[in-house]
């Protein structure tokens, strides 16, 4: 998987916010908010190639987690990012 080009993860008022560049990105009925882990991720792997099991080992690098339970919730991030439009 790979975030998608035309999206940046900027910082607006202390949140983690994705910005939509170009028409064929911009969806103003969602606005995409990440969370603290989420956006660790999200710098982590812009520009790269990822899958869970990745993002799954650099969480548990980051914080205190588990590997079953950083795996867990990796896999769900990347469906959301999928569902979302912003990686594939």
């Amino acid at each position: 998987m790979r975030i998608k080009d035309g999206f940046e993860l900027r910082v607006i008022c202390g949140e983690a916010i994705v910005v939509a560049h170009g028409k064929e990105n911009i969806d103003f009925s969602k606005i995409i908010n990440l969370n603290e882990s989420a956006a660790y991720l999200w710098r982590a792997v812009e520009g790269k190639d990822f899958d869970a099991p990745m993002l799954a080992h650099l969480l548990t690098e980051e914080y205190d987690v588990d590997e079953a339970t950083a795996l867990r919730d990796a896999t769900k991030m990347m469906d959301e990012w999928r569902e979302a439009g912003l990686a594939s």
